[in-house]
């Protein structure tokens, strides 16, 4: 059998992957794809879109909690049964849609993780191909925990395919994914535990505005252990016991199963890079400013995966896709320069942020002004009887440009679109101000905030 040639084979058919495959391949070029899941991606699969389904109905039931009494008589109660046939109508037709997608546009196909043969030639299936350009968008995958009896620890994947949801569960990590399932799991009638090795949850968020989470966290039933570093996880008659060391001692707590949320790493341990001389470090596939690998001129990392210092988001997975779309196609024209990003925790009630914390601001000299305050008595959130609702924001003193934006309330997410535009398109404060939105809106909040 000879050796199958490409323009272009791109590993990985998520969000950037599909979208480099797609672009080449109307231009002309031969294109293949390969992935070693389901195709489609993390996101579609088994994450962002999924995720936000089960939180869609907890948004409910927190609406109901909080106006009971004030017009609501009785708390709905969730079914997590029919809320997972629910979920599985957005996820099941995800992987034979894109595959169908991929034949129309005359893309090949492979069903395995490649591996590095040398600079421009892979193993997949049993075969050897060759490709001129070879895009690394694989992702991320949850990182193995180094503690005894970790085997019995559950991932996001499980999560999200719960057919019946446990009565005790314990999270292993306070960062988006734990915190998000944690809240998701005690709407829904759980008993909650989440450990967490630093002093409070989401480290890279802004350190007051997340205090207004861990206390509506706490008042949901969500237990927390901080500065509690795992060690060991072991299997009873019927749960299982985690142990943790904290303050010089060793505590333990039990649940009926236990998810590992500590974190995400690139998923590249599969492809031998080594043998491509392609250059990778602990955030990823090492990249230039083209998205180029740093050792393999052949070889471009979008998405996730990639060490391009952007966030791992899904949006900014797209933007990366786009830069080595054309760099492939129109040789490297167009550097990696991303504009300020959005980031949405998307707990109850949300978290949002956009650009610099205080601490980073300090750190990187600017001289700002802060406003931070708690407002649960503005209209909007009083009106639904909502008990948190509080924002940070900080403008330099000079520009009197938006340097960062923290807000949380059950409509945070939506609120920093608005500072994605305001800084984006650089409207010093008294524009922002100037301007007219609906009332009484979430929007019109944010005049409020600088």
């Amino acid at each position: 059998m000879g050796i199958e040639s490409f323009d272009v084979f791109v590993i990985g058919t998520g969000t950037a992957g599909k979208s480099v495959a797609y672009d080449c391949a109307a231009e002309g070029m031969r294109v293949a794809i390969a992935d070693n899941r389901e195709f489609g991606g993390t996101c579609a699969n088994r994450g962002c879109d999924p995720k936000k389904v089960l939180v869609g109905v907890t948004e409910a039931w927190q609406r109901a909690q909080e106006l009971k009494g004030k017009g609501i008589s009785e708390i709905p109660e969730i079914n997590w049964e029919e809320l997972q046939a629910f979920k599985n109508t957005f996820t099941e037709a995800v992987p034979a849609a894109t595959e169908r997608d991929l034949k129309e546009a005359g893309i090949e196909m492979y069903h395995q993780s490649p591996q590095f043969l040398d600079e421009n030639t892979l193993s997949v299936e049993g075969k050897t191909v060759k490709a001129k350009k070879i895009v690394i968008a694989t992702g991320q995958k949850p990182m193995e925990l180094p503690i005894l009896g970790r085997e019995y620890l559950k991932v996001s994947d499980d999560f999200l395919d719960l057919e019946e949801l446990p009565k005790s569960i314990v999270f292993v990590g306070a960062g988006y994914i734990g915190m998000e399932f944690a809240h998701i799991a005690a709407r829904c009638g759980a008993k909650v535990t989440v450990v967490e090795a630093d002093d409070r949850p989401l480290a890279p968020f802004d350190h007051d505005v997340v205090s207004h989470l861990t206390e509506a966290s706490e008042a949901l039933g969500i237990d927390f252990h901080f500065n509690a570093k795992v060690s060991a996880v072991e299997k009873l008659q019927k749960n299982y016991r985690v142990s943790f060391e904290k303050d010089g001692k060793t505590e333990t707590v039990d649940a009926a199963i236990v998810f590992n949320t500590a974190g995400r790493v690139p998923s590249i341990d599969m492809l031998d890079l080594e043998k491509g001389n392609v250059a990778f470090e602990k955030a990823g596939v090492s990249v230039n400013e083209y998205l180029q690998n740093t050792t393999n001129p052949s070889v471009y990392a979008c998405g996730d995966v990639s060490a391009s210092g952007s966030l791992p988001l899904t949006p900014t997975s797209s933007q990366e896709a786009r830069i080595v779309s054309q760099n492939i196609r129109k040789g490297n024209k167009n550097k990696m320069n991303f504009p300020p990003v959005p980031s949405v925790v998307f707990t109850l009630p949300q978290l949002a942020s956009i650009g610099l914390t205080e601490d980073e601001a300090r750190r990187k000299g600017y001289h700002f002004t802060i406003e931070y305050k708690s407002v649960p008595d503005w209209y909007n959130a009083k009106r639904i009887n909502e008990k948190t609702y509080a924002y940070k924001t900080l403008v330099e003193k000079e520009t009197n440009l938006i340097l960062g934006a923290h807000i949380i309330s059950s409509q945070a997410g939506e609120m920093i679109n608005l500072f994605v535009l305001a800084m984006c398109g650089k409207l010093e404060c008294q524009h922002l101000k100037a301007m007219i939105f609906a009332y009484p809106t979430w929007g019109n909040d944010i005049k409020g905030m600088v």
